[in-house]
């Protein structure tokens, strides 16, 4: 069952991970589309004006048999990978590069000569040093696997130029560097002889002069530098002697421990704790056929009682049972003296056999230095031996391999196609690169946005319920669609609003509702605008007053506003309320607007003023809505969110900053105000937050008049 609940749970994350990417992807598609285009065409361009270059091979073989050296009956000859590298490393050299420069005139090619500088003159052995290493920049020479063929490559963004500059190397490698250096090679190899041979008779007569002197002192030979293990005979001996010694003294160790701790069991508990007579089958027997012993003697006993003869032969074979159990334990303890005794006796055996060659090895000692220090000598004139043995090899090799025969297999021919840029290759690339450069760009302005997306985060940061989620509308005035299309998604958004803050039932619901925001922007006004027109849509007497007197933007958002006095004036008292309110642009709906902006420093809403205007209308409305400033950087939203029966602060989807809304609904919890809930705003059709309370944006059209 653990297994099925983990694999649920994986398949949720899973699910909740590609919802996240999916919901990004929505919004974030015109910057992602702009990016990874904007990416590919600049990678296209750079493509597309990349200069095609051309490629041409030729191949060489070399055959190591043709060798001017070597008679005609002489085996062929194998190059070792390090000849072929060096042969490669020839057809790269300058000076054959030099000889192509020259033969081709390549001095005076646009491509390869250098630019002049301002005050700048070069020497003629400047320029062709230039060309030259321009020229072997496109110089490429590889082997064909494990063959003798090579193949000498060279790329230019004229296709005629390769082919004619490729085959112009193999031409001057053949001619300038095959034979070559054999004189030199075989002088070095004759004086490398010459000193072979003069070491070689050094080391034998100091051979027999070592053989001979072991001879006079008796030390052995077995395998020395040239083939012996030197040493005397004493030596010999005193190796096996000395591991049999550690052998014995290990037995005799374990010997004597084994016959201590059997008398230490003696000591404590009998002949009978001891573990070998425990561990011996033959008293284990004996055990068992002592208890069945027993057995017949209760019986007997128990029928014959104590006088009769079964009784009497029943005891004595107990009785000589018991005799043989100590016999046998008597046995097992004197056969681990037995073996202790012993193995000391070898101990002291062998040492006294170690301490006779000691007398012995001390005087053979010294003769060893002797034989030691002569076998130094050989072994150092023979490593030496061996290096020469090495180096004349090696040169005589050097010798052959260098004047090996070369031959063109094939000339290159001008390539019909440019083997660079791989322009399909180079465009998926490019397409690759612009992907991710438009998931970066993507996630860096995720990253980046400090807004609130989900239910479940505004629930767990701000500690308070959605009251609803109004999904976002592509409308000059959104607010109208309420009257408009009654029936749409917005408007059932703003009608689950209703119930969640005024309850199913409406028993005792709040009947002064203040709508606020954190932060401008977000929603608020169309928020109170749609939530009255909700109210009265429903049958409730409803009055809207418009008390973010800074903007006065209900008025730009209601239908047909009169130019009559208006909250401000009332609150001043140059009109009475009554006159200030005038009908709204729907049945059971009335406005208490603000005529124009109004800026002062005055304490408009903490006097009592407008608390007495809520008590004067409260009795003549069943719902009075309050559109109300924001609350970060104004009082007066503070001042009139205490006097209201519920507030419901507006959150813009995405954009608020948790941390601003965090501060407003604190703000609000420390002046004592009714929190009912959040209203998420502006929320894209598809996110979660839609998403949680319409289960999925396939239900849409269930909201839709037919």
């Amino acid at each position: 069952m653990q297994v099925s609940h983990d694999a649920k749970v994986e398949d949720g994350q899973l699910s909740d991970i590609v919802t996240r990417i999916r919901d990004v992807i929505r919004r974030r598609w015109l910057t992602l589309a702009l990016v990874v285009g904007g990416v590919f065409a600049i990678g296209v361009v750079f493509i597309m004006l990349m200069t095609p270059k051309y490629t041409s091979t030729t191949h060489v073989r070399i055959d190591p048999s043709r060798t001017p050296v070597m008679g005609a009956d002489s085996p062929s000859q194998a190059l070792s990978p390090e000849a072929i590298e060096t042969e490669v490393a020839m057809i790269t050299s300058n000076e054959v590069a030099t000889e192509v420069v020259k033969k081709l005139n390549l001095v005076n090619d646009p491509e390869f000569a250098p630019e002049a500088k301002a005050g700048a003159v070069l020497s003629p052995a400047d320029k062709v040093a230039i060309v030259v290493g321009n020229v072997l920049d496109g110089v490429n020479v590889s082997r064909n696997k494990l063959s003798y063929i090579l193949g000498i490559s060279y790329t230019s963004p004229d296709r005629a130029k390769s082919a004619k500059i490729a085959n112009a190397f193999a031409t001057a490698y053949i001619s300038t560097k095959v034979g070559t250096g054999a004189n030199t090679a075989s002088k070095k190899a004759e004086f490398l002889k010459a000193q072979l041979d003069q070491l070689g008779a050094d080391i034998r007569g100091k051979e027999a002069q070592l053989a001979s002197y072991q001879a006079q002192t008796g030390i052995v030979t077995g395998t020395n530098s040239y083939g012996g293990n030197t040493g005397t005979v004493v030596d010999q001996q005193l190796g096996p002697l000395s591991g049999e010694l550690a052998q014995a003294q290990s037995a005799s160790a374990q010997t004597s421990a084994a016959l201590a701790a059997a008398q230490a069991q003696v000591a404590r508990s009998g002949i009978d704790s001891v573990g070998e007579v425990l561990a011996s089958p033959v008293v284990g027997n004996l055990r068992t056929a002592r208890a069945a012993a027993l057995r017949d003697l209760g019986n007997v006993l128990s029928r014959y009682g104590d006088k009769h003869p079964d009784t009497i032969a029943a005891r004595a074979n107990l009785a000589d049972i018991d005799q043989q159990i100590s016999a046998e334990s008597s046995r097992i303890m004197n056969s681990l003296r037995s073996n202790d005794a012993a193995a000391k006796a070898r101990v002291a055996q062998l040492q006294s056999s170690i301490n006779g060659l000691a007398g012995a090895q001390a005087d053979n000692a010294r003769k060893s230095v002797l034989a030691k220090s002569l076998d130094a000598e050989v072994t150092t004139e023979r490593a030496q031996f061996d290096k020469l043995s090495q180096n004349l090899m090696e040169m005589q090799q050097a010798a052959n391999n260098s004047i090996a025969q070369v031959e063109i297999v094939d000339t290159a021919a001008p390539p019909l196609r440019p083997t660079s840029p791989n322009k399909p290759l180079l465009m998926a690339l490019a397409l690759l690169v612009a992907l991710s450069a438009g998931t970066a760009t993507v996630t860096v302005q995720e990253m980046l946005v400090q807004g609130l997306r989900s239910v479940s985060e505004v629930e767990e940061l701000l500690g308070v319920k959605v009251l609803a989620a109004i999904p976002r509308e592509k409308h000059a005035a959104p607010a109208d669609i309420l009257l408009e299309k009654p029936t749409s998604l917005f408007a059932e958004a703003f009608r689950i609003a209703r119930a969640s803050l005024l309850g199913v039932r409406s028993d005792q619901s709040p009947k002064v509702i203040a709508i606020t925001s954190a932060l401008p922007a977000e929603g608020k006004t169309t928020s109170a605008v749609a939530f009255a027109r909700t109210l009265a849509l429903n049958g409730q007497k409803t009055l809207l007053i418009d008390c973010d007197v800074r903007r006065a933007n209900v008025r730009q958002i209601v239908r047909n506003a009169p130019d009559i006095p208006g909250l401000v004036e009332v609150l001043h008292g140059e009109a009475p309320v009554l006159s200030a309110i005038s009908g709204g642009d729907t049945e059971h709906l009335d406005h208490l607007l603000v005529r124009t902006p109004y800026f002062s420093s005055e304490n408009l809403f903490g006097d009592g003023k407008m608390l007495d205007v809520l008590k004067s209308l409260r009795g003549r409305y069943e719902a009075i809505v309050l559109d109300l400033p924001p609350l970060m950087g104004l009082a007066d939203g503070r001042f009139l969110a205490a006097m209201a029966d519920a507030v419901a602060m507006v959150v813009r989807w995405d954009e608020t900053p948790a941390q601003a809304a965090a501060s407003a609904v604190n703000s609000l919890r420390t002046d004592g105000s009714n929190i009912a809930g959040v209203i998420f705003t502006l929320v894209d059709a598809g996110s979660e937050a839609v998403g949680g309370y319409y289960y999925s944006k396939k239900y849409t059209g269930y909201y839709q008049a037919p």
